[in-house]
């Protein structure tokens, strides 16, 4: 959307979600622009929902090739494999996006997350990352904390039946209803550096067992050289004294982190489960929606999901002095 005004297309479509956030929320929206990099299954969820709320521009990079596997998960890969054919999973997932919405400008970036340049990033209000390594999205969120506007970040990953969502808004500015008022509010986020170096002992004790596996999972990839999710149940007893070695570090008690709960991450490998990708595209969306809307209280800074006790949690995995 070029102007300031929203053409009388657009206030038709978007009525009813206009009577919830208002029509100011809804021309934000519209003129914001998202970059998503990996279109994994819950990626793919998280890009319906925005382009269905009418988001302005978004725009898509993975080069890799359509498999079996990424099909199953990803609902925007269509059965017919004949129109797969010398195309990229971003451009496929292109040609089904533009049929939810046409009003919203859905377009391919060649490349991947090593070849994001700085100035490239400046043409975006929102970077979302799929799943990528610890390194990379650290890399990613910095790159985006050094720009001379704000950018917005976020990362997700599914893991089998389970998954998380980090958000850094950096200094966000939002509107709330209050009773019957609407008042402004600001809200410091960490960066996802900051979080993670966080003393597990620090944290309260009721934080939630899927932080402190996930990172325990995410260390034995980057201290093997695996890609993230390459993983299986095979990697248990190298993980489970890794696990013993981190936990001596970080004061914490190892039966606070289930070995069965290790095991499940690993034994799902690069598997995502299509109702929890629903799930976290679902709360990825509203997430990425009030952030561009400036409506709405934001989720400080970890999101989690498992299937196995069906609730969704969220950690503010923060440094509490500088909060």
């Amino acid at each position: 959307m070029d102007g300031e005004v929203l053409t009388d297309q657009e206030t038709a479509v978007y009525d009813r979600q206009i009577r919830v956030w208002g029509v100011d929320a809804q021309r934000r929206l519209s003129k914001s622009r998202v970059l998503v990099i990996g279109m994994t299954g819950v990626v793919a969820e998280l890009c319906k929902n925005i382009v269905l709320a009418g988001i302005g521009n978004l725009t898509l990079m993975d080069d890799t090739s359509v498999t079996a596997e990424a099909s199953s998960a990803n609902f925007l890969i269509l059965a017919e494999e004949s129109n797969h054919k010398g195309k990229s999973i971003a451009e496929v997932c292109r040609e089904s996006l533009r049929d939810f919405n046409p009003m919203v400008h859905v377009s391919v970036e060649k490349g991947s997350v090593k070849d994001l340049s700085a100035n490239f990033l400046d043409n975006f209000d929102a970077v979302v990352l799929g799943r990528a390594s610890v390194i990379v999205k650290k890399q990613v969120n910095e790159m985006c904390r050094k720009r001379p506007q704000r950018i917005a970040f976020y990362s997700v990953d599914c893991r089998g039946s389970c998954g998380e969502i980090f958000v850094d808004l950096q200094n966000h500015t939002y509107t709330q209803k209050n009773q019957e008022d609407v008042v402004a509010s600001q809200i410091c986020f960490p960066s996802l550096e900051e979080s993670m170096s966080v003393r597990w002992s620090s944290l309260p004790r009721k934080t939630t067992k899927l932080y402190f596996a996930l990172r325990i999972i995410e260390e034995f990839e980057q201290a093997e050289g695996r890609q993230p999710g390459h993983v299986s149940s095979a990697d248990l007893e190298s993980v489970l004294s890794l696990q013993k070695k981190l936990c001596e570090e970080q004061g914490l008690s190892e039966s606070r982190i289930p070995d069965i709960l290790l095991e499940r991450i690993l034994d799902a490998g690069t598997r995502e489960l299509p109702p929890v990708c629903a799930i976290l595209g679902g709360i990825l969306g509203q997430e990425v929606i009030k952030a561009m809307s400036c409506k709405g209280d934001p989720i400080k800074n970890f999101f989690f999901f498992d299937v196995m006790d069906g609730k969704g949690i969220i950690e503010d995995i923060s440094n509490q002095d500088k909060s």
